[in-house]
C-alpha cells in the first residue's frame, strides 16, 4: 500500500513563534504522517478476516481520520508560514470574496480571531464551499471532529497548546493568534482558494 510522505517546509524567522517551537511542531506533524501510515498497515493486516476483526477495524478506521486529518491540517498551517509575511492583495479573488461575504476584510478577521480563541484544543478553519460558492469558518475539535464535508480548507490555524505554549504560555493564546496573522503568507492562502475554485 502506498505510504504518505511528510512534506518539507521552508519557514523563515517568525514574529513571536520561535524556530525551536516550529522545529518541535514539525516533529508532531511527522508523527501524524507516521501514524497514518501505521494505521493503514494495520487495517491491511486485519482485513484478512473482516468478521473476526470487525471491532478492531472499526476503531482503527476512527483513529485513521484523526491521524490523517492531523497530517493534512498541519500541511495547510505550515504552508501558510512559508516564504515570509505577504499581505492579501485588494485585487485577489479571495479578498473580494471575503468582502462580499463579510462586508470588509477587517470584520472577517475580527470574527475569525474570536473563533480561534474558542476554549479547548482544535483548529480555527476558513473553508470554501464550492457547491454554495461561499466561505465558511468553523472550529474543529482535536483534528477531525467538525470537518465540513465537501469544503476545501483555505486557511487553518492550529490552536492546540503545543503550537503556542512554549513561546507564549497558556495566557498568551491571544498574542499567538495576533502573531500568526502577522506572519502569514496570504499568497499561499490565495493559492489554496484558487485551487478550490477549480
Amino acid at each position: 500500500m502506498k505510504q504518505f510522505t511528510p512534506k518539507t517546509f521552508s519557514i523563515p524567522s517568525l514574529k513571536g513563534i520561535s524556530a525551536k517551537n516550529i522545529e518541535e511542531h514539525l516533529k508532531l506533524y511527522a508523527g501524524y504522517v507516521k501514524n497514518a501510515n501505521g494505521v493503514m498497515d494495520l487495517l491491511n493486516q486485519y482485513s484478512n478476516n473482516l468478521v473476526a476483526n470487525a471491532y478492531v477495524i472499526g476503531e482503527l478506521g476512527r483513529r485513521f481520520s484523526f491521524e490523517y486529518n492531523g497530517m493534512r491540517n498541519h500541511e495547510v498551517y505550515f504552508s501558510s508560514l512559508e516564504g515570509g509575511a505577504t499581505p492579501l492583495s485588494d485585487s485577489s479573488n479571495l479578498k473580494k470574496k471575503i468582502v462580499e461575504m463579510c462586508g470588509s476584510f477587517e470584520a472577517w478577521l475580527t470574527d475569525f480571531k474570536a473563533l480561534a480563541l474558542t476554549r479547548g484544543i482544535g483548529w480555527a478553519v476558513l473553508w470554501y464551499d464550492k457547491k454554495e460558492d461561499r466561505l465558511l469558518a468553523s472550529w474543529i475539535d482535536e483534528q477531525h471532529l467538525g470537518e465540513l464535508n465537501g469544503c476545501h480548507m483555505i486557511l487553518g490555524l492550529d490552536m492546540w497548546e503545543h503550537s503556542y505554549v512554549a513561546d507564549y504560555q497558556p495566557s498568551g493564546k491571544k498574542n499567538y493568534v495576533e502573531d500568526f496573522f502577522a506572519n502569514i503568507n496570504w499568497s499561499v492562502v490565495e493559492k489554496n482558494f484558487e485551487e478550490a475554485l477549480k
